[in-house]
Formats: C-alpha cells, structure tokens, sequence
C-alpha cells in the first residue's frame, strides 16, 4: 500500500495553510487562523503532540477547516509505533488516525488531499497496524471509482484479493487494471507476477509477452522472459524432455532478441549462457554438448570482461 515521506507532505502543508489562512481571515476567526499556523509549525517540526493539540484548537474555532483533519490523523499516525502494538496507549493513537483519516475522506474536497487521506486510511488496515482487509476492500472501491484510470487501486484491490484467498477477484481486479491502461507495461508485471504465485506458468508467460509487445524495443521485457524460462526450467523437475526444450528454446529466442537491441546487456548475456548450460546437459551427443559448453564459456568470459569494464568506469 501506497505511503508518502514527511517531505512530500510538508510540502501539501505549506500549499494548504494559505488556503486556511485566507479561509480563516474571511470569516475573522483569528484564533483558528493562529491555531492552524502553529499546527503547521509543529506537524513541520515533527512535534506531533503539539500539532495534535494545536489542530484541534484549529478545528473547535473554525470547524470548516477540513484539511486539518487529515493531518490531525496523520499527528496521530506519527506517534502509533508498530513495535509496541498491543499498548492501550499506543493502539489508541491509531485508531484516532483511523477517525480523523475517516473525517479528512468525507469533509475534504480538494482532490489531491482527499486522494491523500484515502491512501492513509487504506495503509492502517494493512498488515502492519490493524490488518483489517474487510475495511480496507471498500475503501479501495471508493477510490477506484474516484478514478478508475489509476491502476495502483486494481492492483491494491488484487492484493487484498489474493492475500484472502479469493484468486478469482484477484485476477478479475488486475484485468480491470490492464482495461484502463492496456498499454502499461507494469500492469503485465502485475499479472506476471500473480499468476507466478499460483503457479500458472502458461499465464505467466502469456502476460509478459504482452508486456515486451507493448514495448517492442527495450530489451529488459525479452530478457525478463528469458529468466523466467530458465528458472522455470532449472527448477521444476517434473518437467518433461519435449517442455524443457520447448522452454529453452523460447528462452533463447527471447534472450537473443534482448542482446539484438543492446549486445552489451550483460545480464542477458548471463543468462543465454545460463540457457546454453541446460541445453547441454540435455545434449546426448558429446561434440554438441561440448559445442555448447565452450560457447557458454565465451559468453561468461564475455560477461565478465563487461562488468570489469563497468567497474572500472564508474571508479574514474
């Protein structure tokens, strides 16, 4: 789940505070004006007991100040340890985040700040604080339909999904991710990756070869198939003879394909001679296996003549 540092928060602080400020003059409510200032002094000085304090103050004299309840939760949020979850005192400062994160969601609507206090509403239902996924689906339902073009929700909906077991919504979340964005080449990672956990390897496959066509001309989305065929192969000793060279074989092309683009990839380069490695110990004729060894061996020599290269580069 998403989360932001202090600095890029900091920074919505001070963007926010002269919309508060100027909201607060209109209505001549000093003490609130001052009373937010402070808040914002304090959250910037890390002092969160003071800017818990001072928010508060802000919000009894000026109720409309909505902004303040997001970073009032995220006062709160500040103070919560995961190391001593379990103490009242400690427990009870999340669940004040959770509240004002709560409030911040239905009272905010400036787009980027409500955006904002969703994101740290879902991230305390995660496994680190309350590890609540029943809280934490709606909320993600909410802000895709906030803005179903951003894939980051599908692909949090997906994990919420899997990590309970329901594999079908899972995968159905992260389709819906490359319907809105199917030339994303990260939302084929996503599904690579899912599949792989449920040891779906055709599918597997099937996505990260959408993924290179959607970037035809980088050489990482050939070289991640290759990988994927040689630990597929070098792991899974179930594998039958005609598999094994079916994977090798489509793991070379790829791999071939890679260094066709940038002939000095060296990670590529490492893993076509990984790919030679297992053909030859497939190789019941000696002259091919050795054949195959020996170009294995050029290719490692290679490889290593390239990273000595890099080193020496980048120390000068």
């Amino acid at each position: 789940m998403r989360t932001h540092s202090r600095t890029v928060l900091l920074a919505v602080v001070l963007a926010i505070a002269g919309i508060g400020a100027s909201s607060c003059n209109k209505i001549g409510m000093l003490k609130g004006q001052m009373a937010w200032k402070d808040a914002n002094a304090a959250y910037a000085a890390s002092d969160y007991k003071k800017a818990i304090e001072k928010y508060q103050e802000a919000l009894k004299n000026n109720p409309e100040l909505s902004y303040a309840y997001f970073y009032l939760g995220n006062s709160y949020d500040n103070l919560y340890k995961v190391a001593k979850k379990g103490q009242p005192e400690n427990d009870a400062n999340l669940q004040k985040a959770v509240e004002n994160y709560k409030l911040a969601t239905e009272k905010i609507t400036e787009p980027k700040l409500r955006k904002l206090s969703f994101e740290y509403l879902l991230n305390s239902y995660g496994p680190d604080k309350l590890n609540d996924p029943s809280q934490a689906e709606p909320i993600v339902q909410k802000m895709i339909e906030m803005d179903p073009s951003d894939t980051a929700n599908y692909f949090a909906l997906a994990k919420i999904y899997e990590d309970a077991g329901n594999y079908e919504q899972a995968e159905a979340a992260l389709l819906k991710a490359r319907d809105a964005h199917p030339k994303d080449t990260a939302v084929y990672m996503q599904m690579a990756a899912f599949y792989n956990r449920q040891g779906r390897f055709d599918k597997t496959m099937d996505a990260l070869n959408q993924r290179a066509a959607q970037d035809p001309h980088n050489p990482e989305g050939y070289y991640t198939i290759a990988v994927y065929y040689w630990d597929k192969t070098f792991r899974d000793k179930a594998l039958n003879d005609a598999t094994r060279h079916e994977y090798i074989n489509s793991g070379m092309e790829a791999v071939n394909k890679a260094i066709s683009i940038k002939p000095d990839y060296l990670e590529a380069i490492v893993y076509k001679g990984l790919l030679l490695r297992l053909e030859a110990n497939m190789e019941k004729d000696r002259k091919k296996q050795a054949d195959l060894l020996k170009e294995a061996d050029a290719l490692r020599d290679r490889a290593k003549s390239l990273q000595k290269s890099k080193t020496q580069g980048a120390g000068d």
